[in-house]
């Protein structure tokens, strides 16, 4: 999935939004300074960045003139977001070549449709949205599933169950690690949830479902084979 840099000092707002955008699939990078930024620049090219204007040690403004003036950055999408709303602040920071401008307070899904509208607009190639397993075949850009060529109609969980089992093929999860990634909470021996969702998932996909393999006691595993 695309890489996304979140330069923000807000340690709040930073966290909210690398949370809905990792939940979405992307990739993230947190940075609270322009400091933290131009190192992690020196580490690795992101495929777009979320810049606030206001930081402790150098103005969002000066950071995407920097950015801009770089051969090897001058491409990569910005997209400000911050609590600056003036006509004046819009302006400028358009006219210096960010790409999109996000004001606070901001909602989580405005966030996320606003940097998939412009990774699809810059044609940003995401390597990693078709996961296949056998003739299991998800679309993440879509949150489809397709099984034996046909479309297998999943639940939000169903599908991100399904998702964690393909990206981690052939390794077996611990009910911990998969009430934990999925559900964000601690597994309880007495909770049937997993157990009820990796039985509908097993149904649903048919003869595929086979390629789910528990592991007593300990957990599931899609088979790689």
């Amino acid at each position: 999935m695309a890489l996304i840099y979140i330069v923000e000092d807000d340690r709040t707002i930073r966290e909210t939004e690398s949370f809905a955008l990792r939940d979405v699939g992307y990739r993230t990078v947190e940075c609270s300074c322009a400091a933290e930024f131009y190192s992690r620049m020196e580490e690795q090219t992101p495929d777009l960045i979320l810049l606030d204007i206001i930081l402790p040690d150098e103005d969002g403004l000066s950071i995407l003139s920097k950015i801009r003036l770089e051969q090897d950055t001058c491409r990569i999408p910005v997209i400000f977001v911050t609590g600056r709303v003036t006509e004046l602040d819009v302006v400028k920071g358009l006219d210096m070549g960010a790409d999109d401008y996000i004001t606070k307070p901001f909602g989580v899904m405005e966030l996320i449709s606003r940097v998939k509208a412009l990774i699809r607009r810059i044609g940003v190639i995401d390597e990693n949205r078709y996961l296949i397993s056998g003739q299991i075949y998800l679309d993440d850009e879509r949150h489809t599933a397709y099984a034996n060529k046909k479309h297998v109609e999943l639940t939000y969980k169903e599908y991100e169950l399904l998702r964690y089992l393909m990206v981690n093929k052939g390794i077996v999860l611990s009910r911990d690690s998969i009430m934990e990634k999925i559900w964000s909470c601690n597994y309880d021996a007495s909770s049937r949830t997993l157990d009820a969702h990796i039985k509908s998932l097993r149904k649903k996909l048919g003869t595929e479902g086979n390629c789910i393999k528990t592991v007593r006691n300990v957990g599931y595993f899609l088979d790689g084979e």
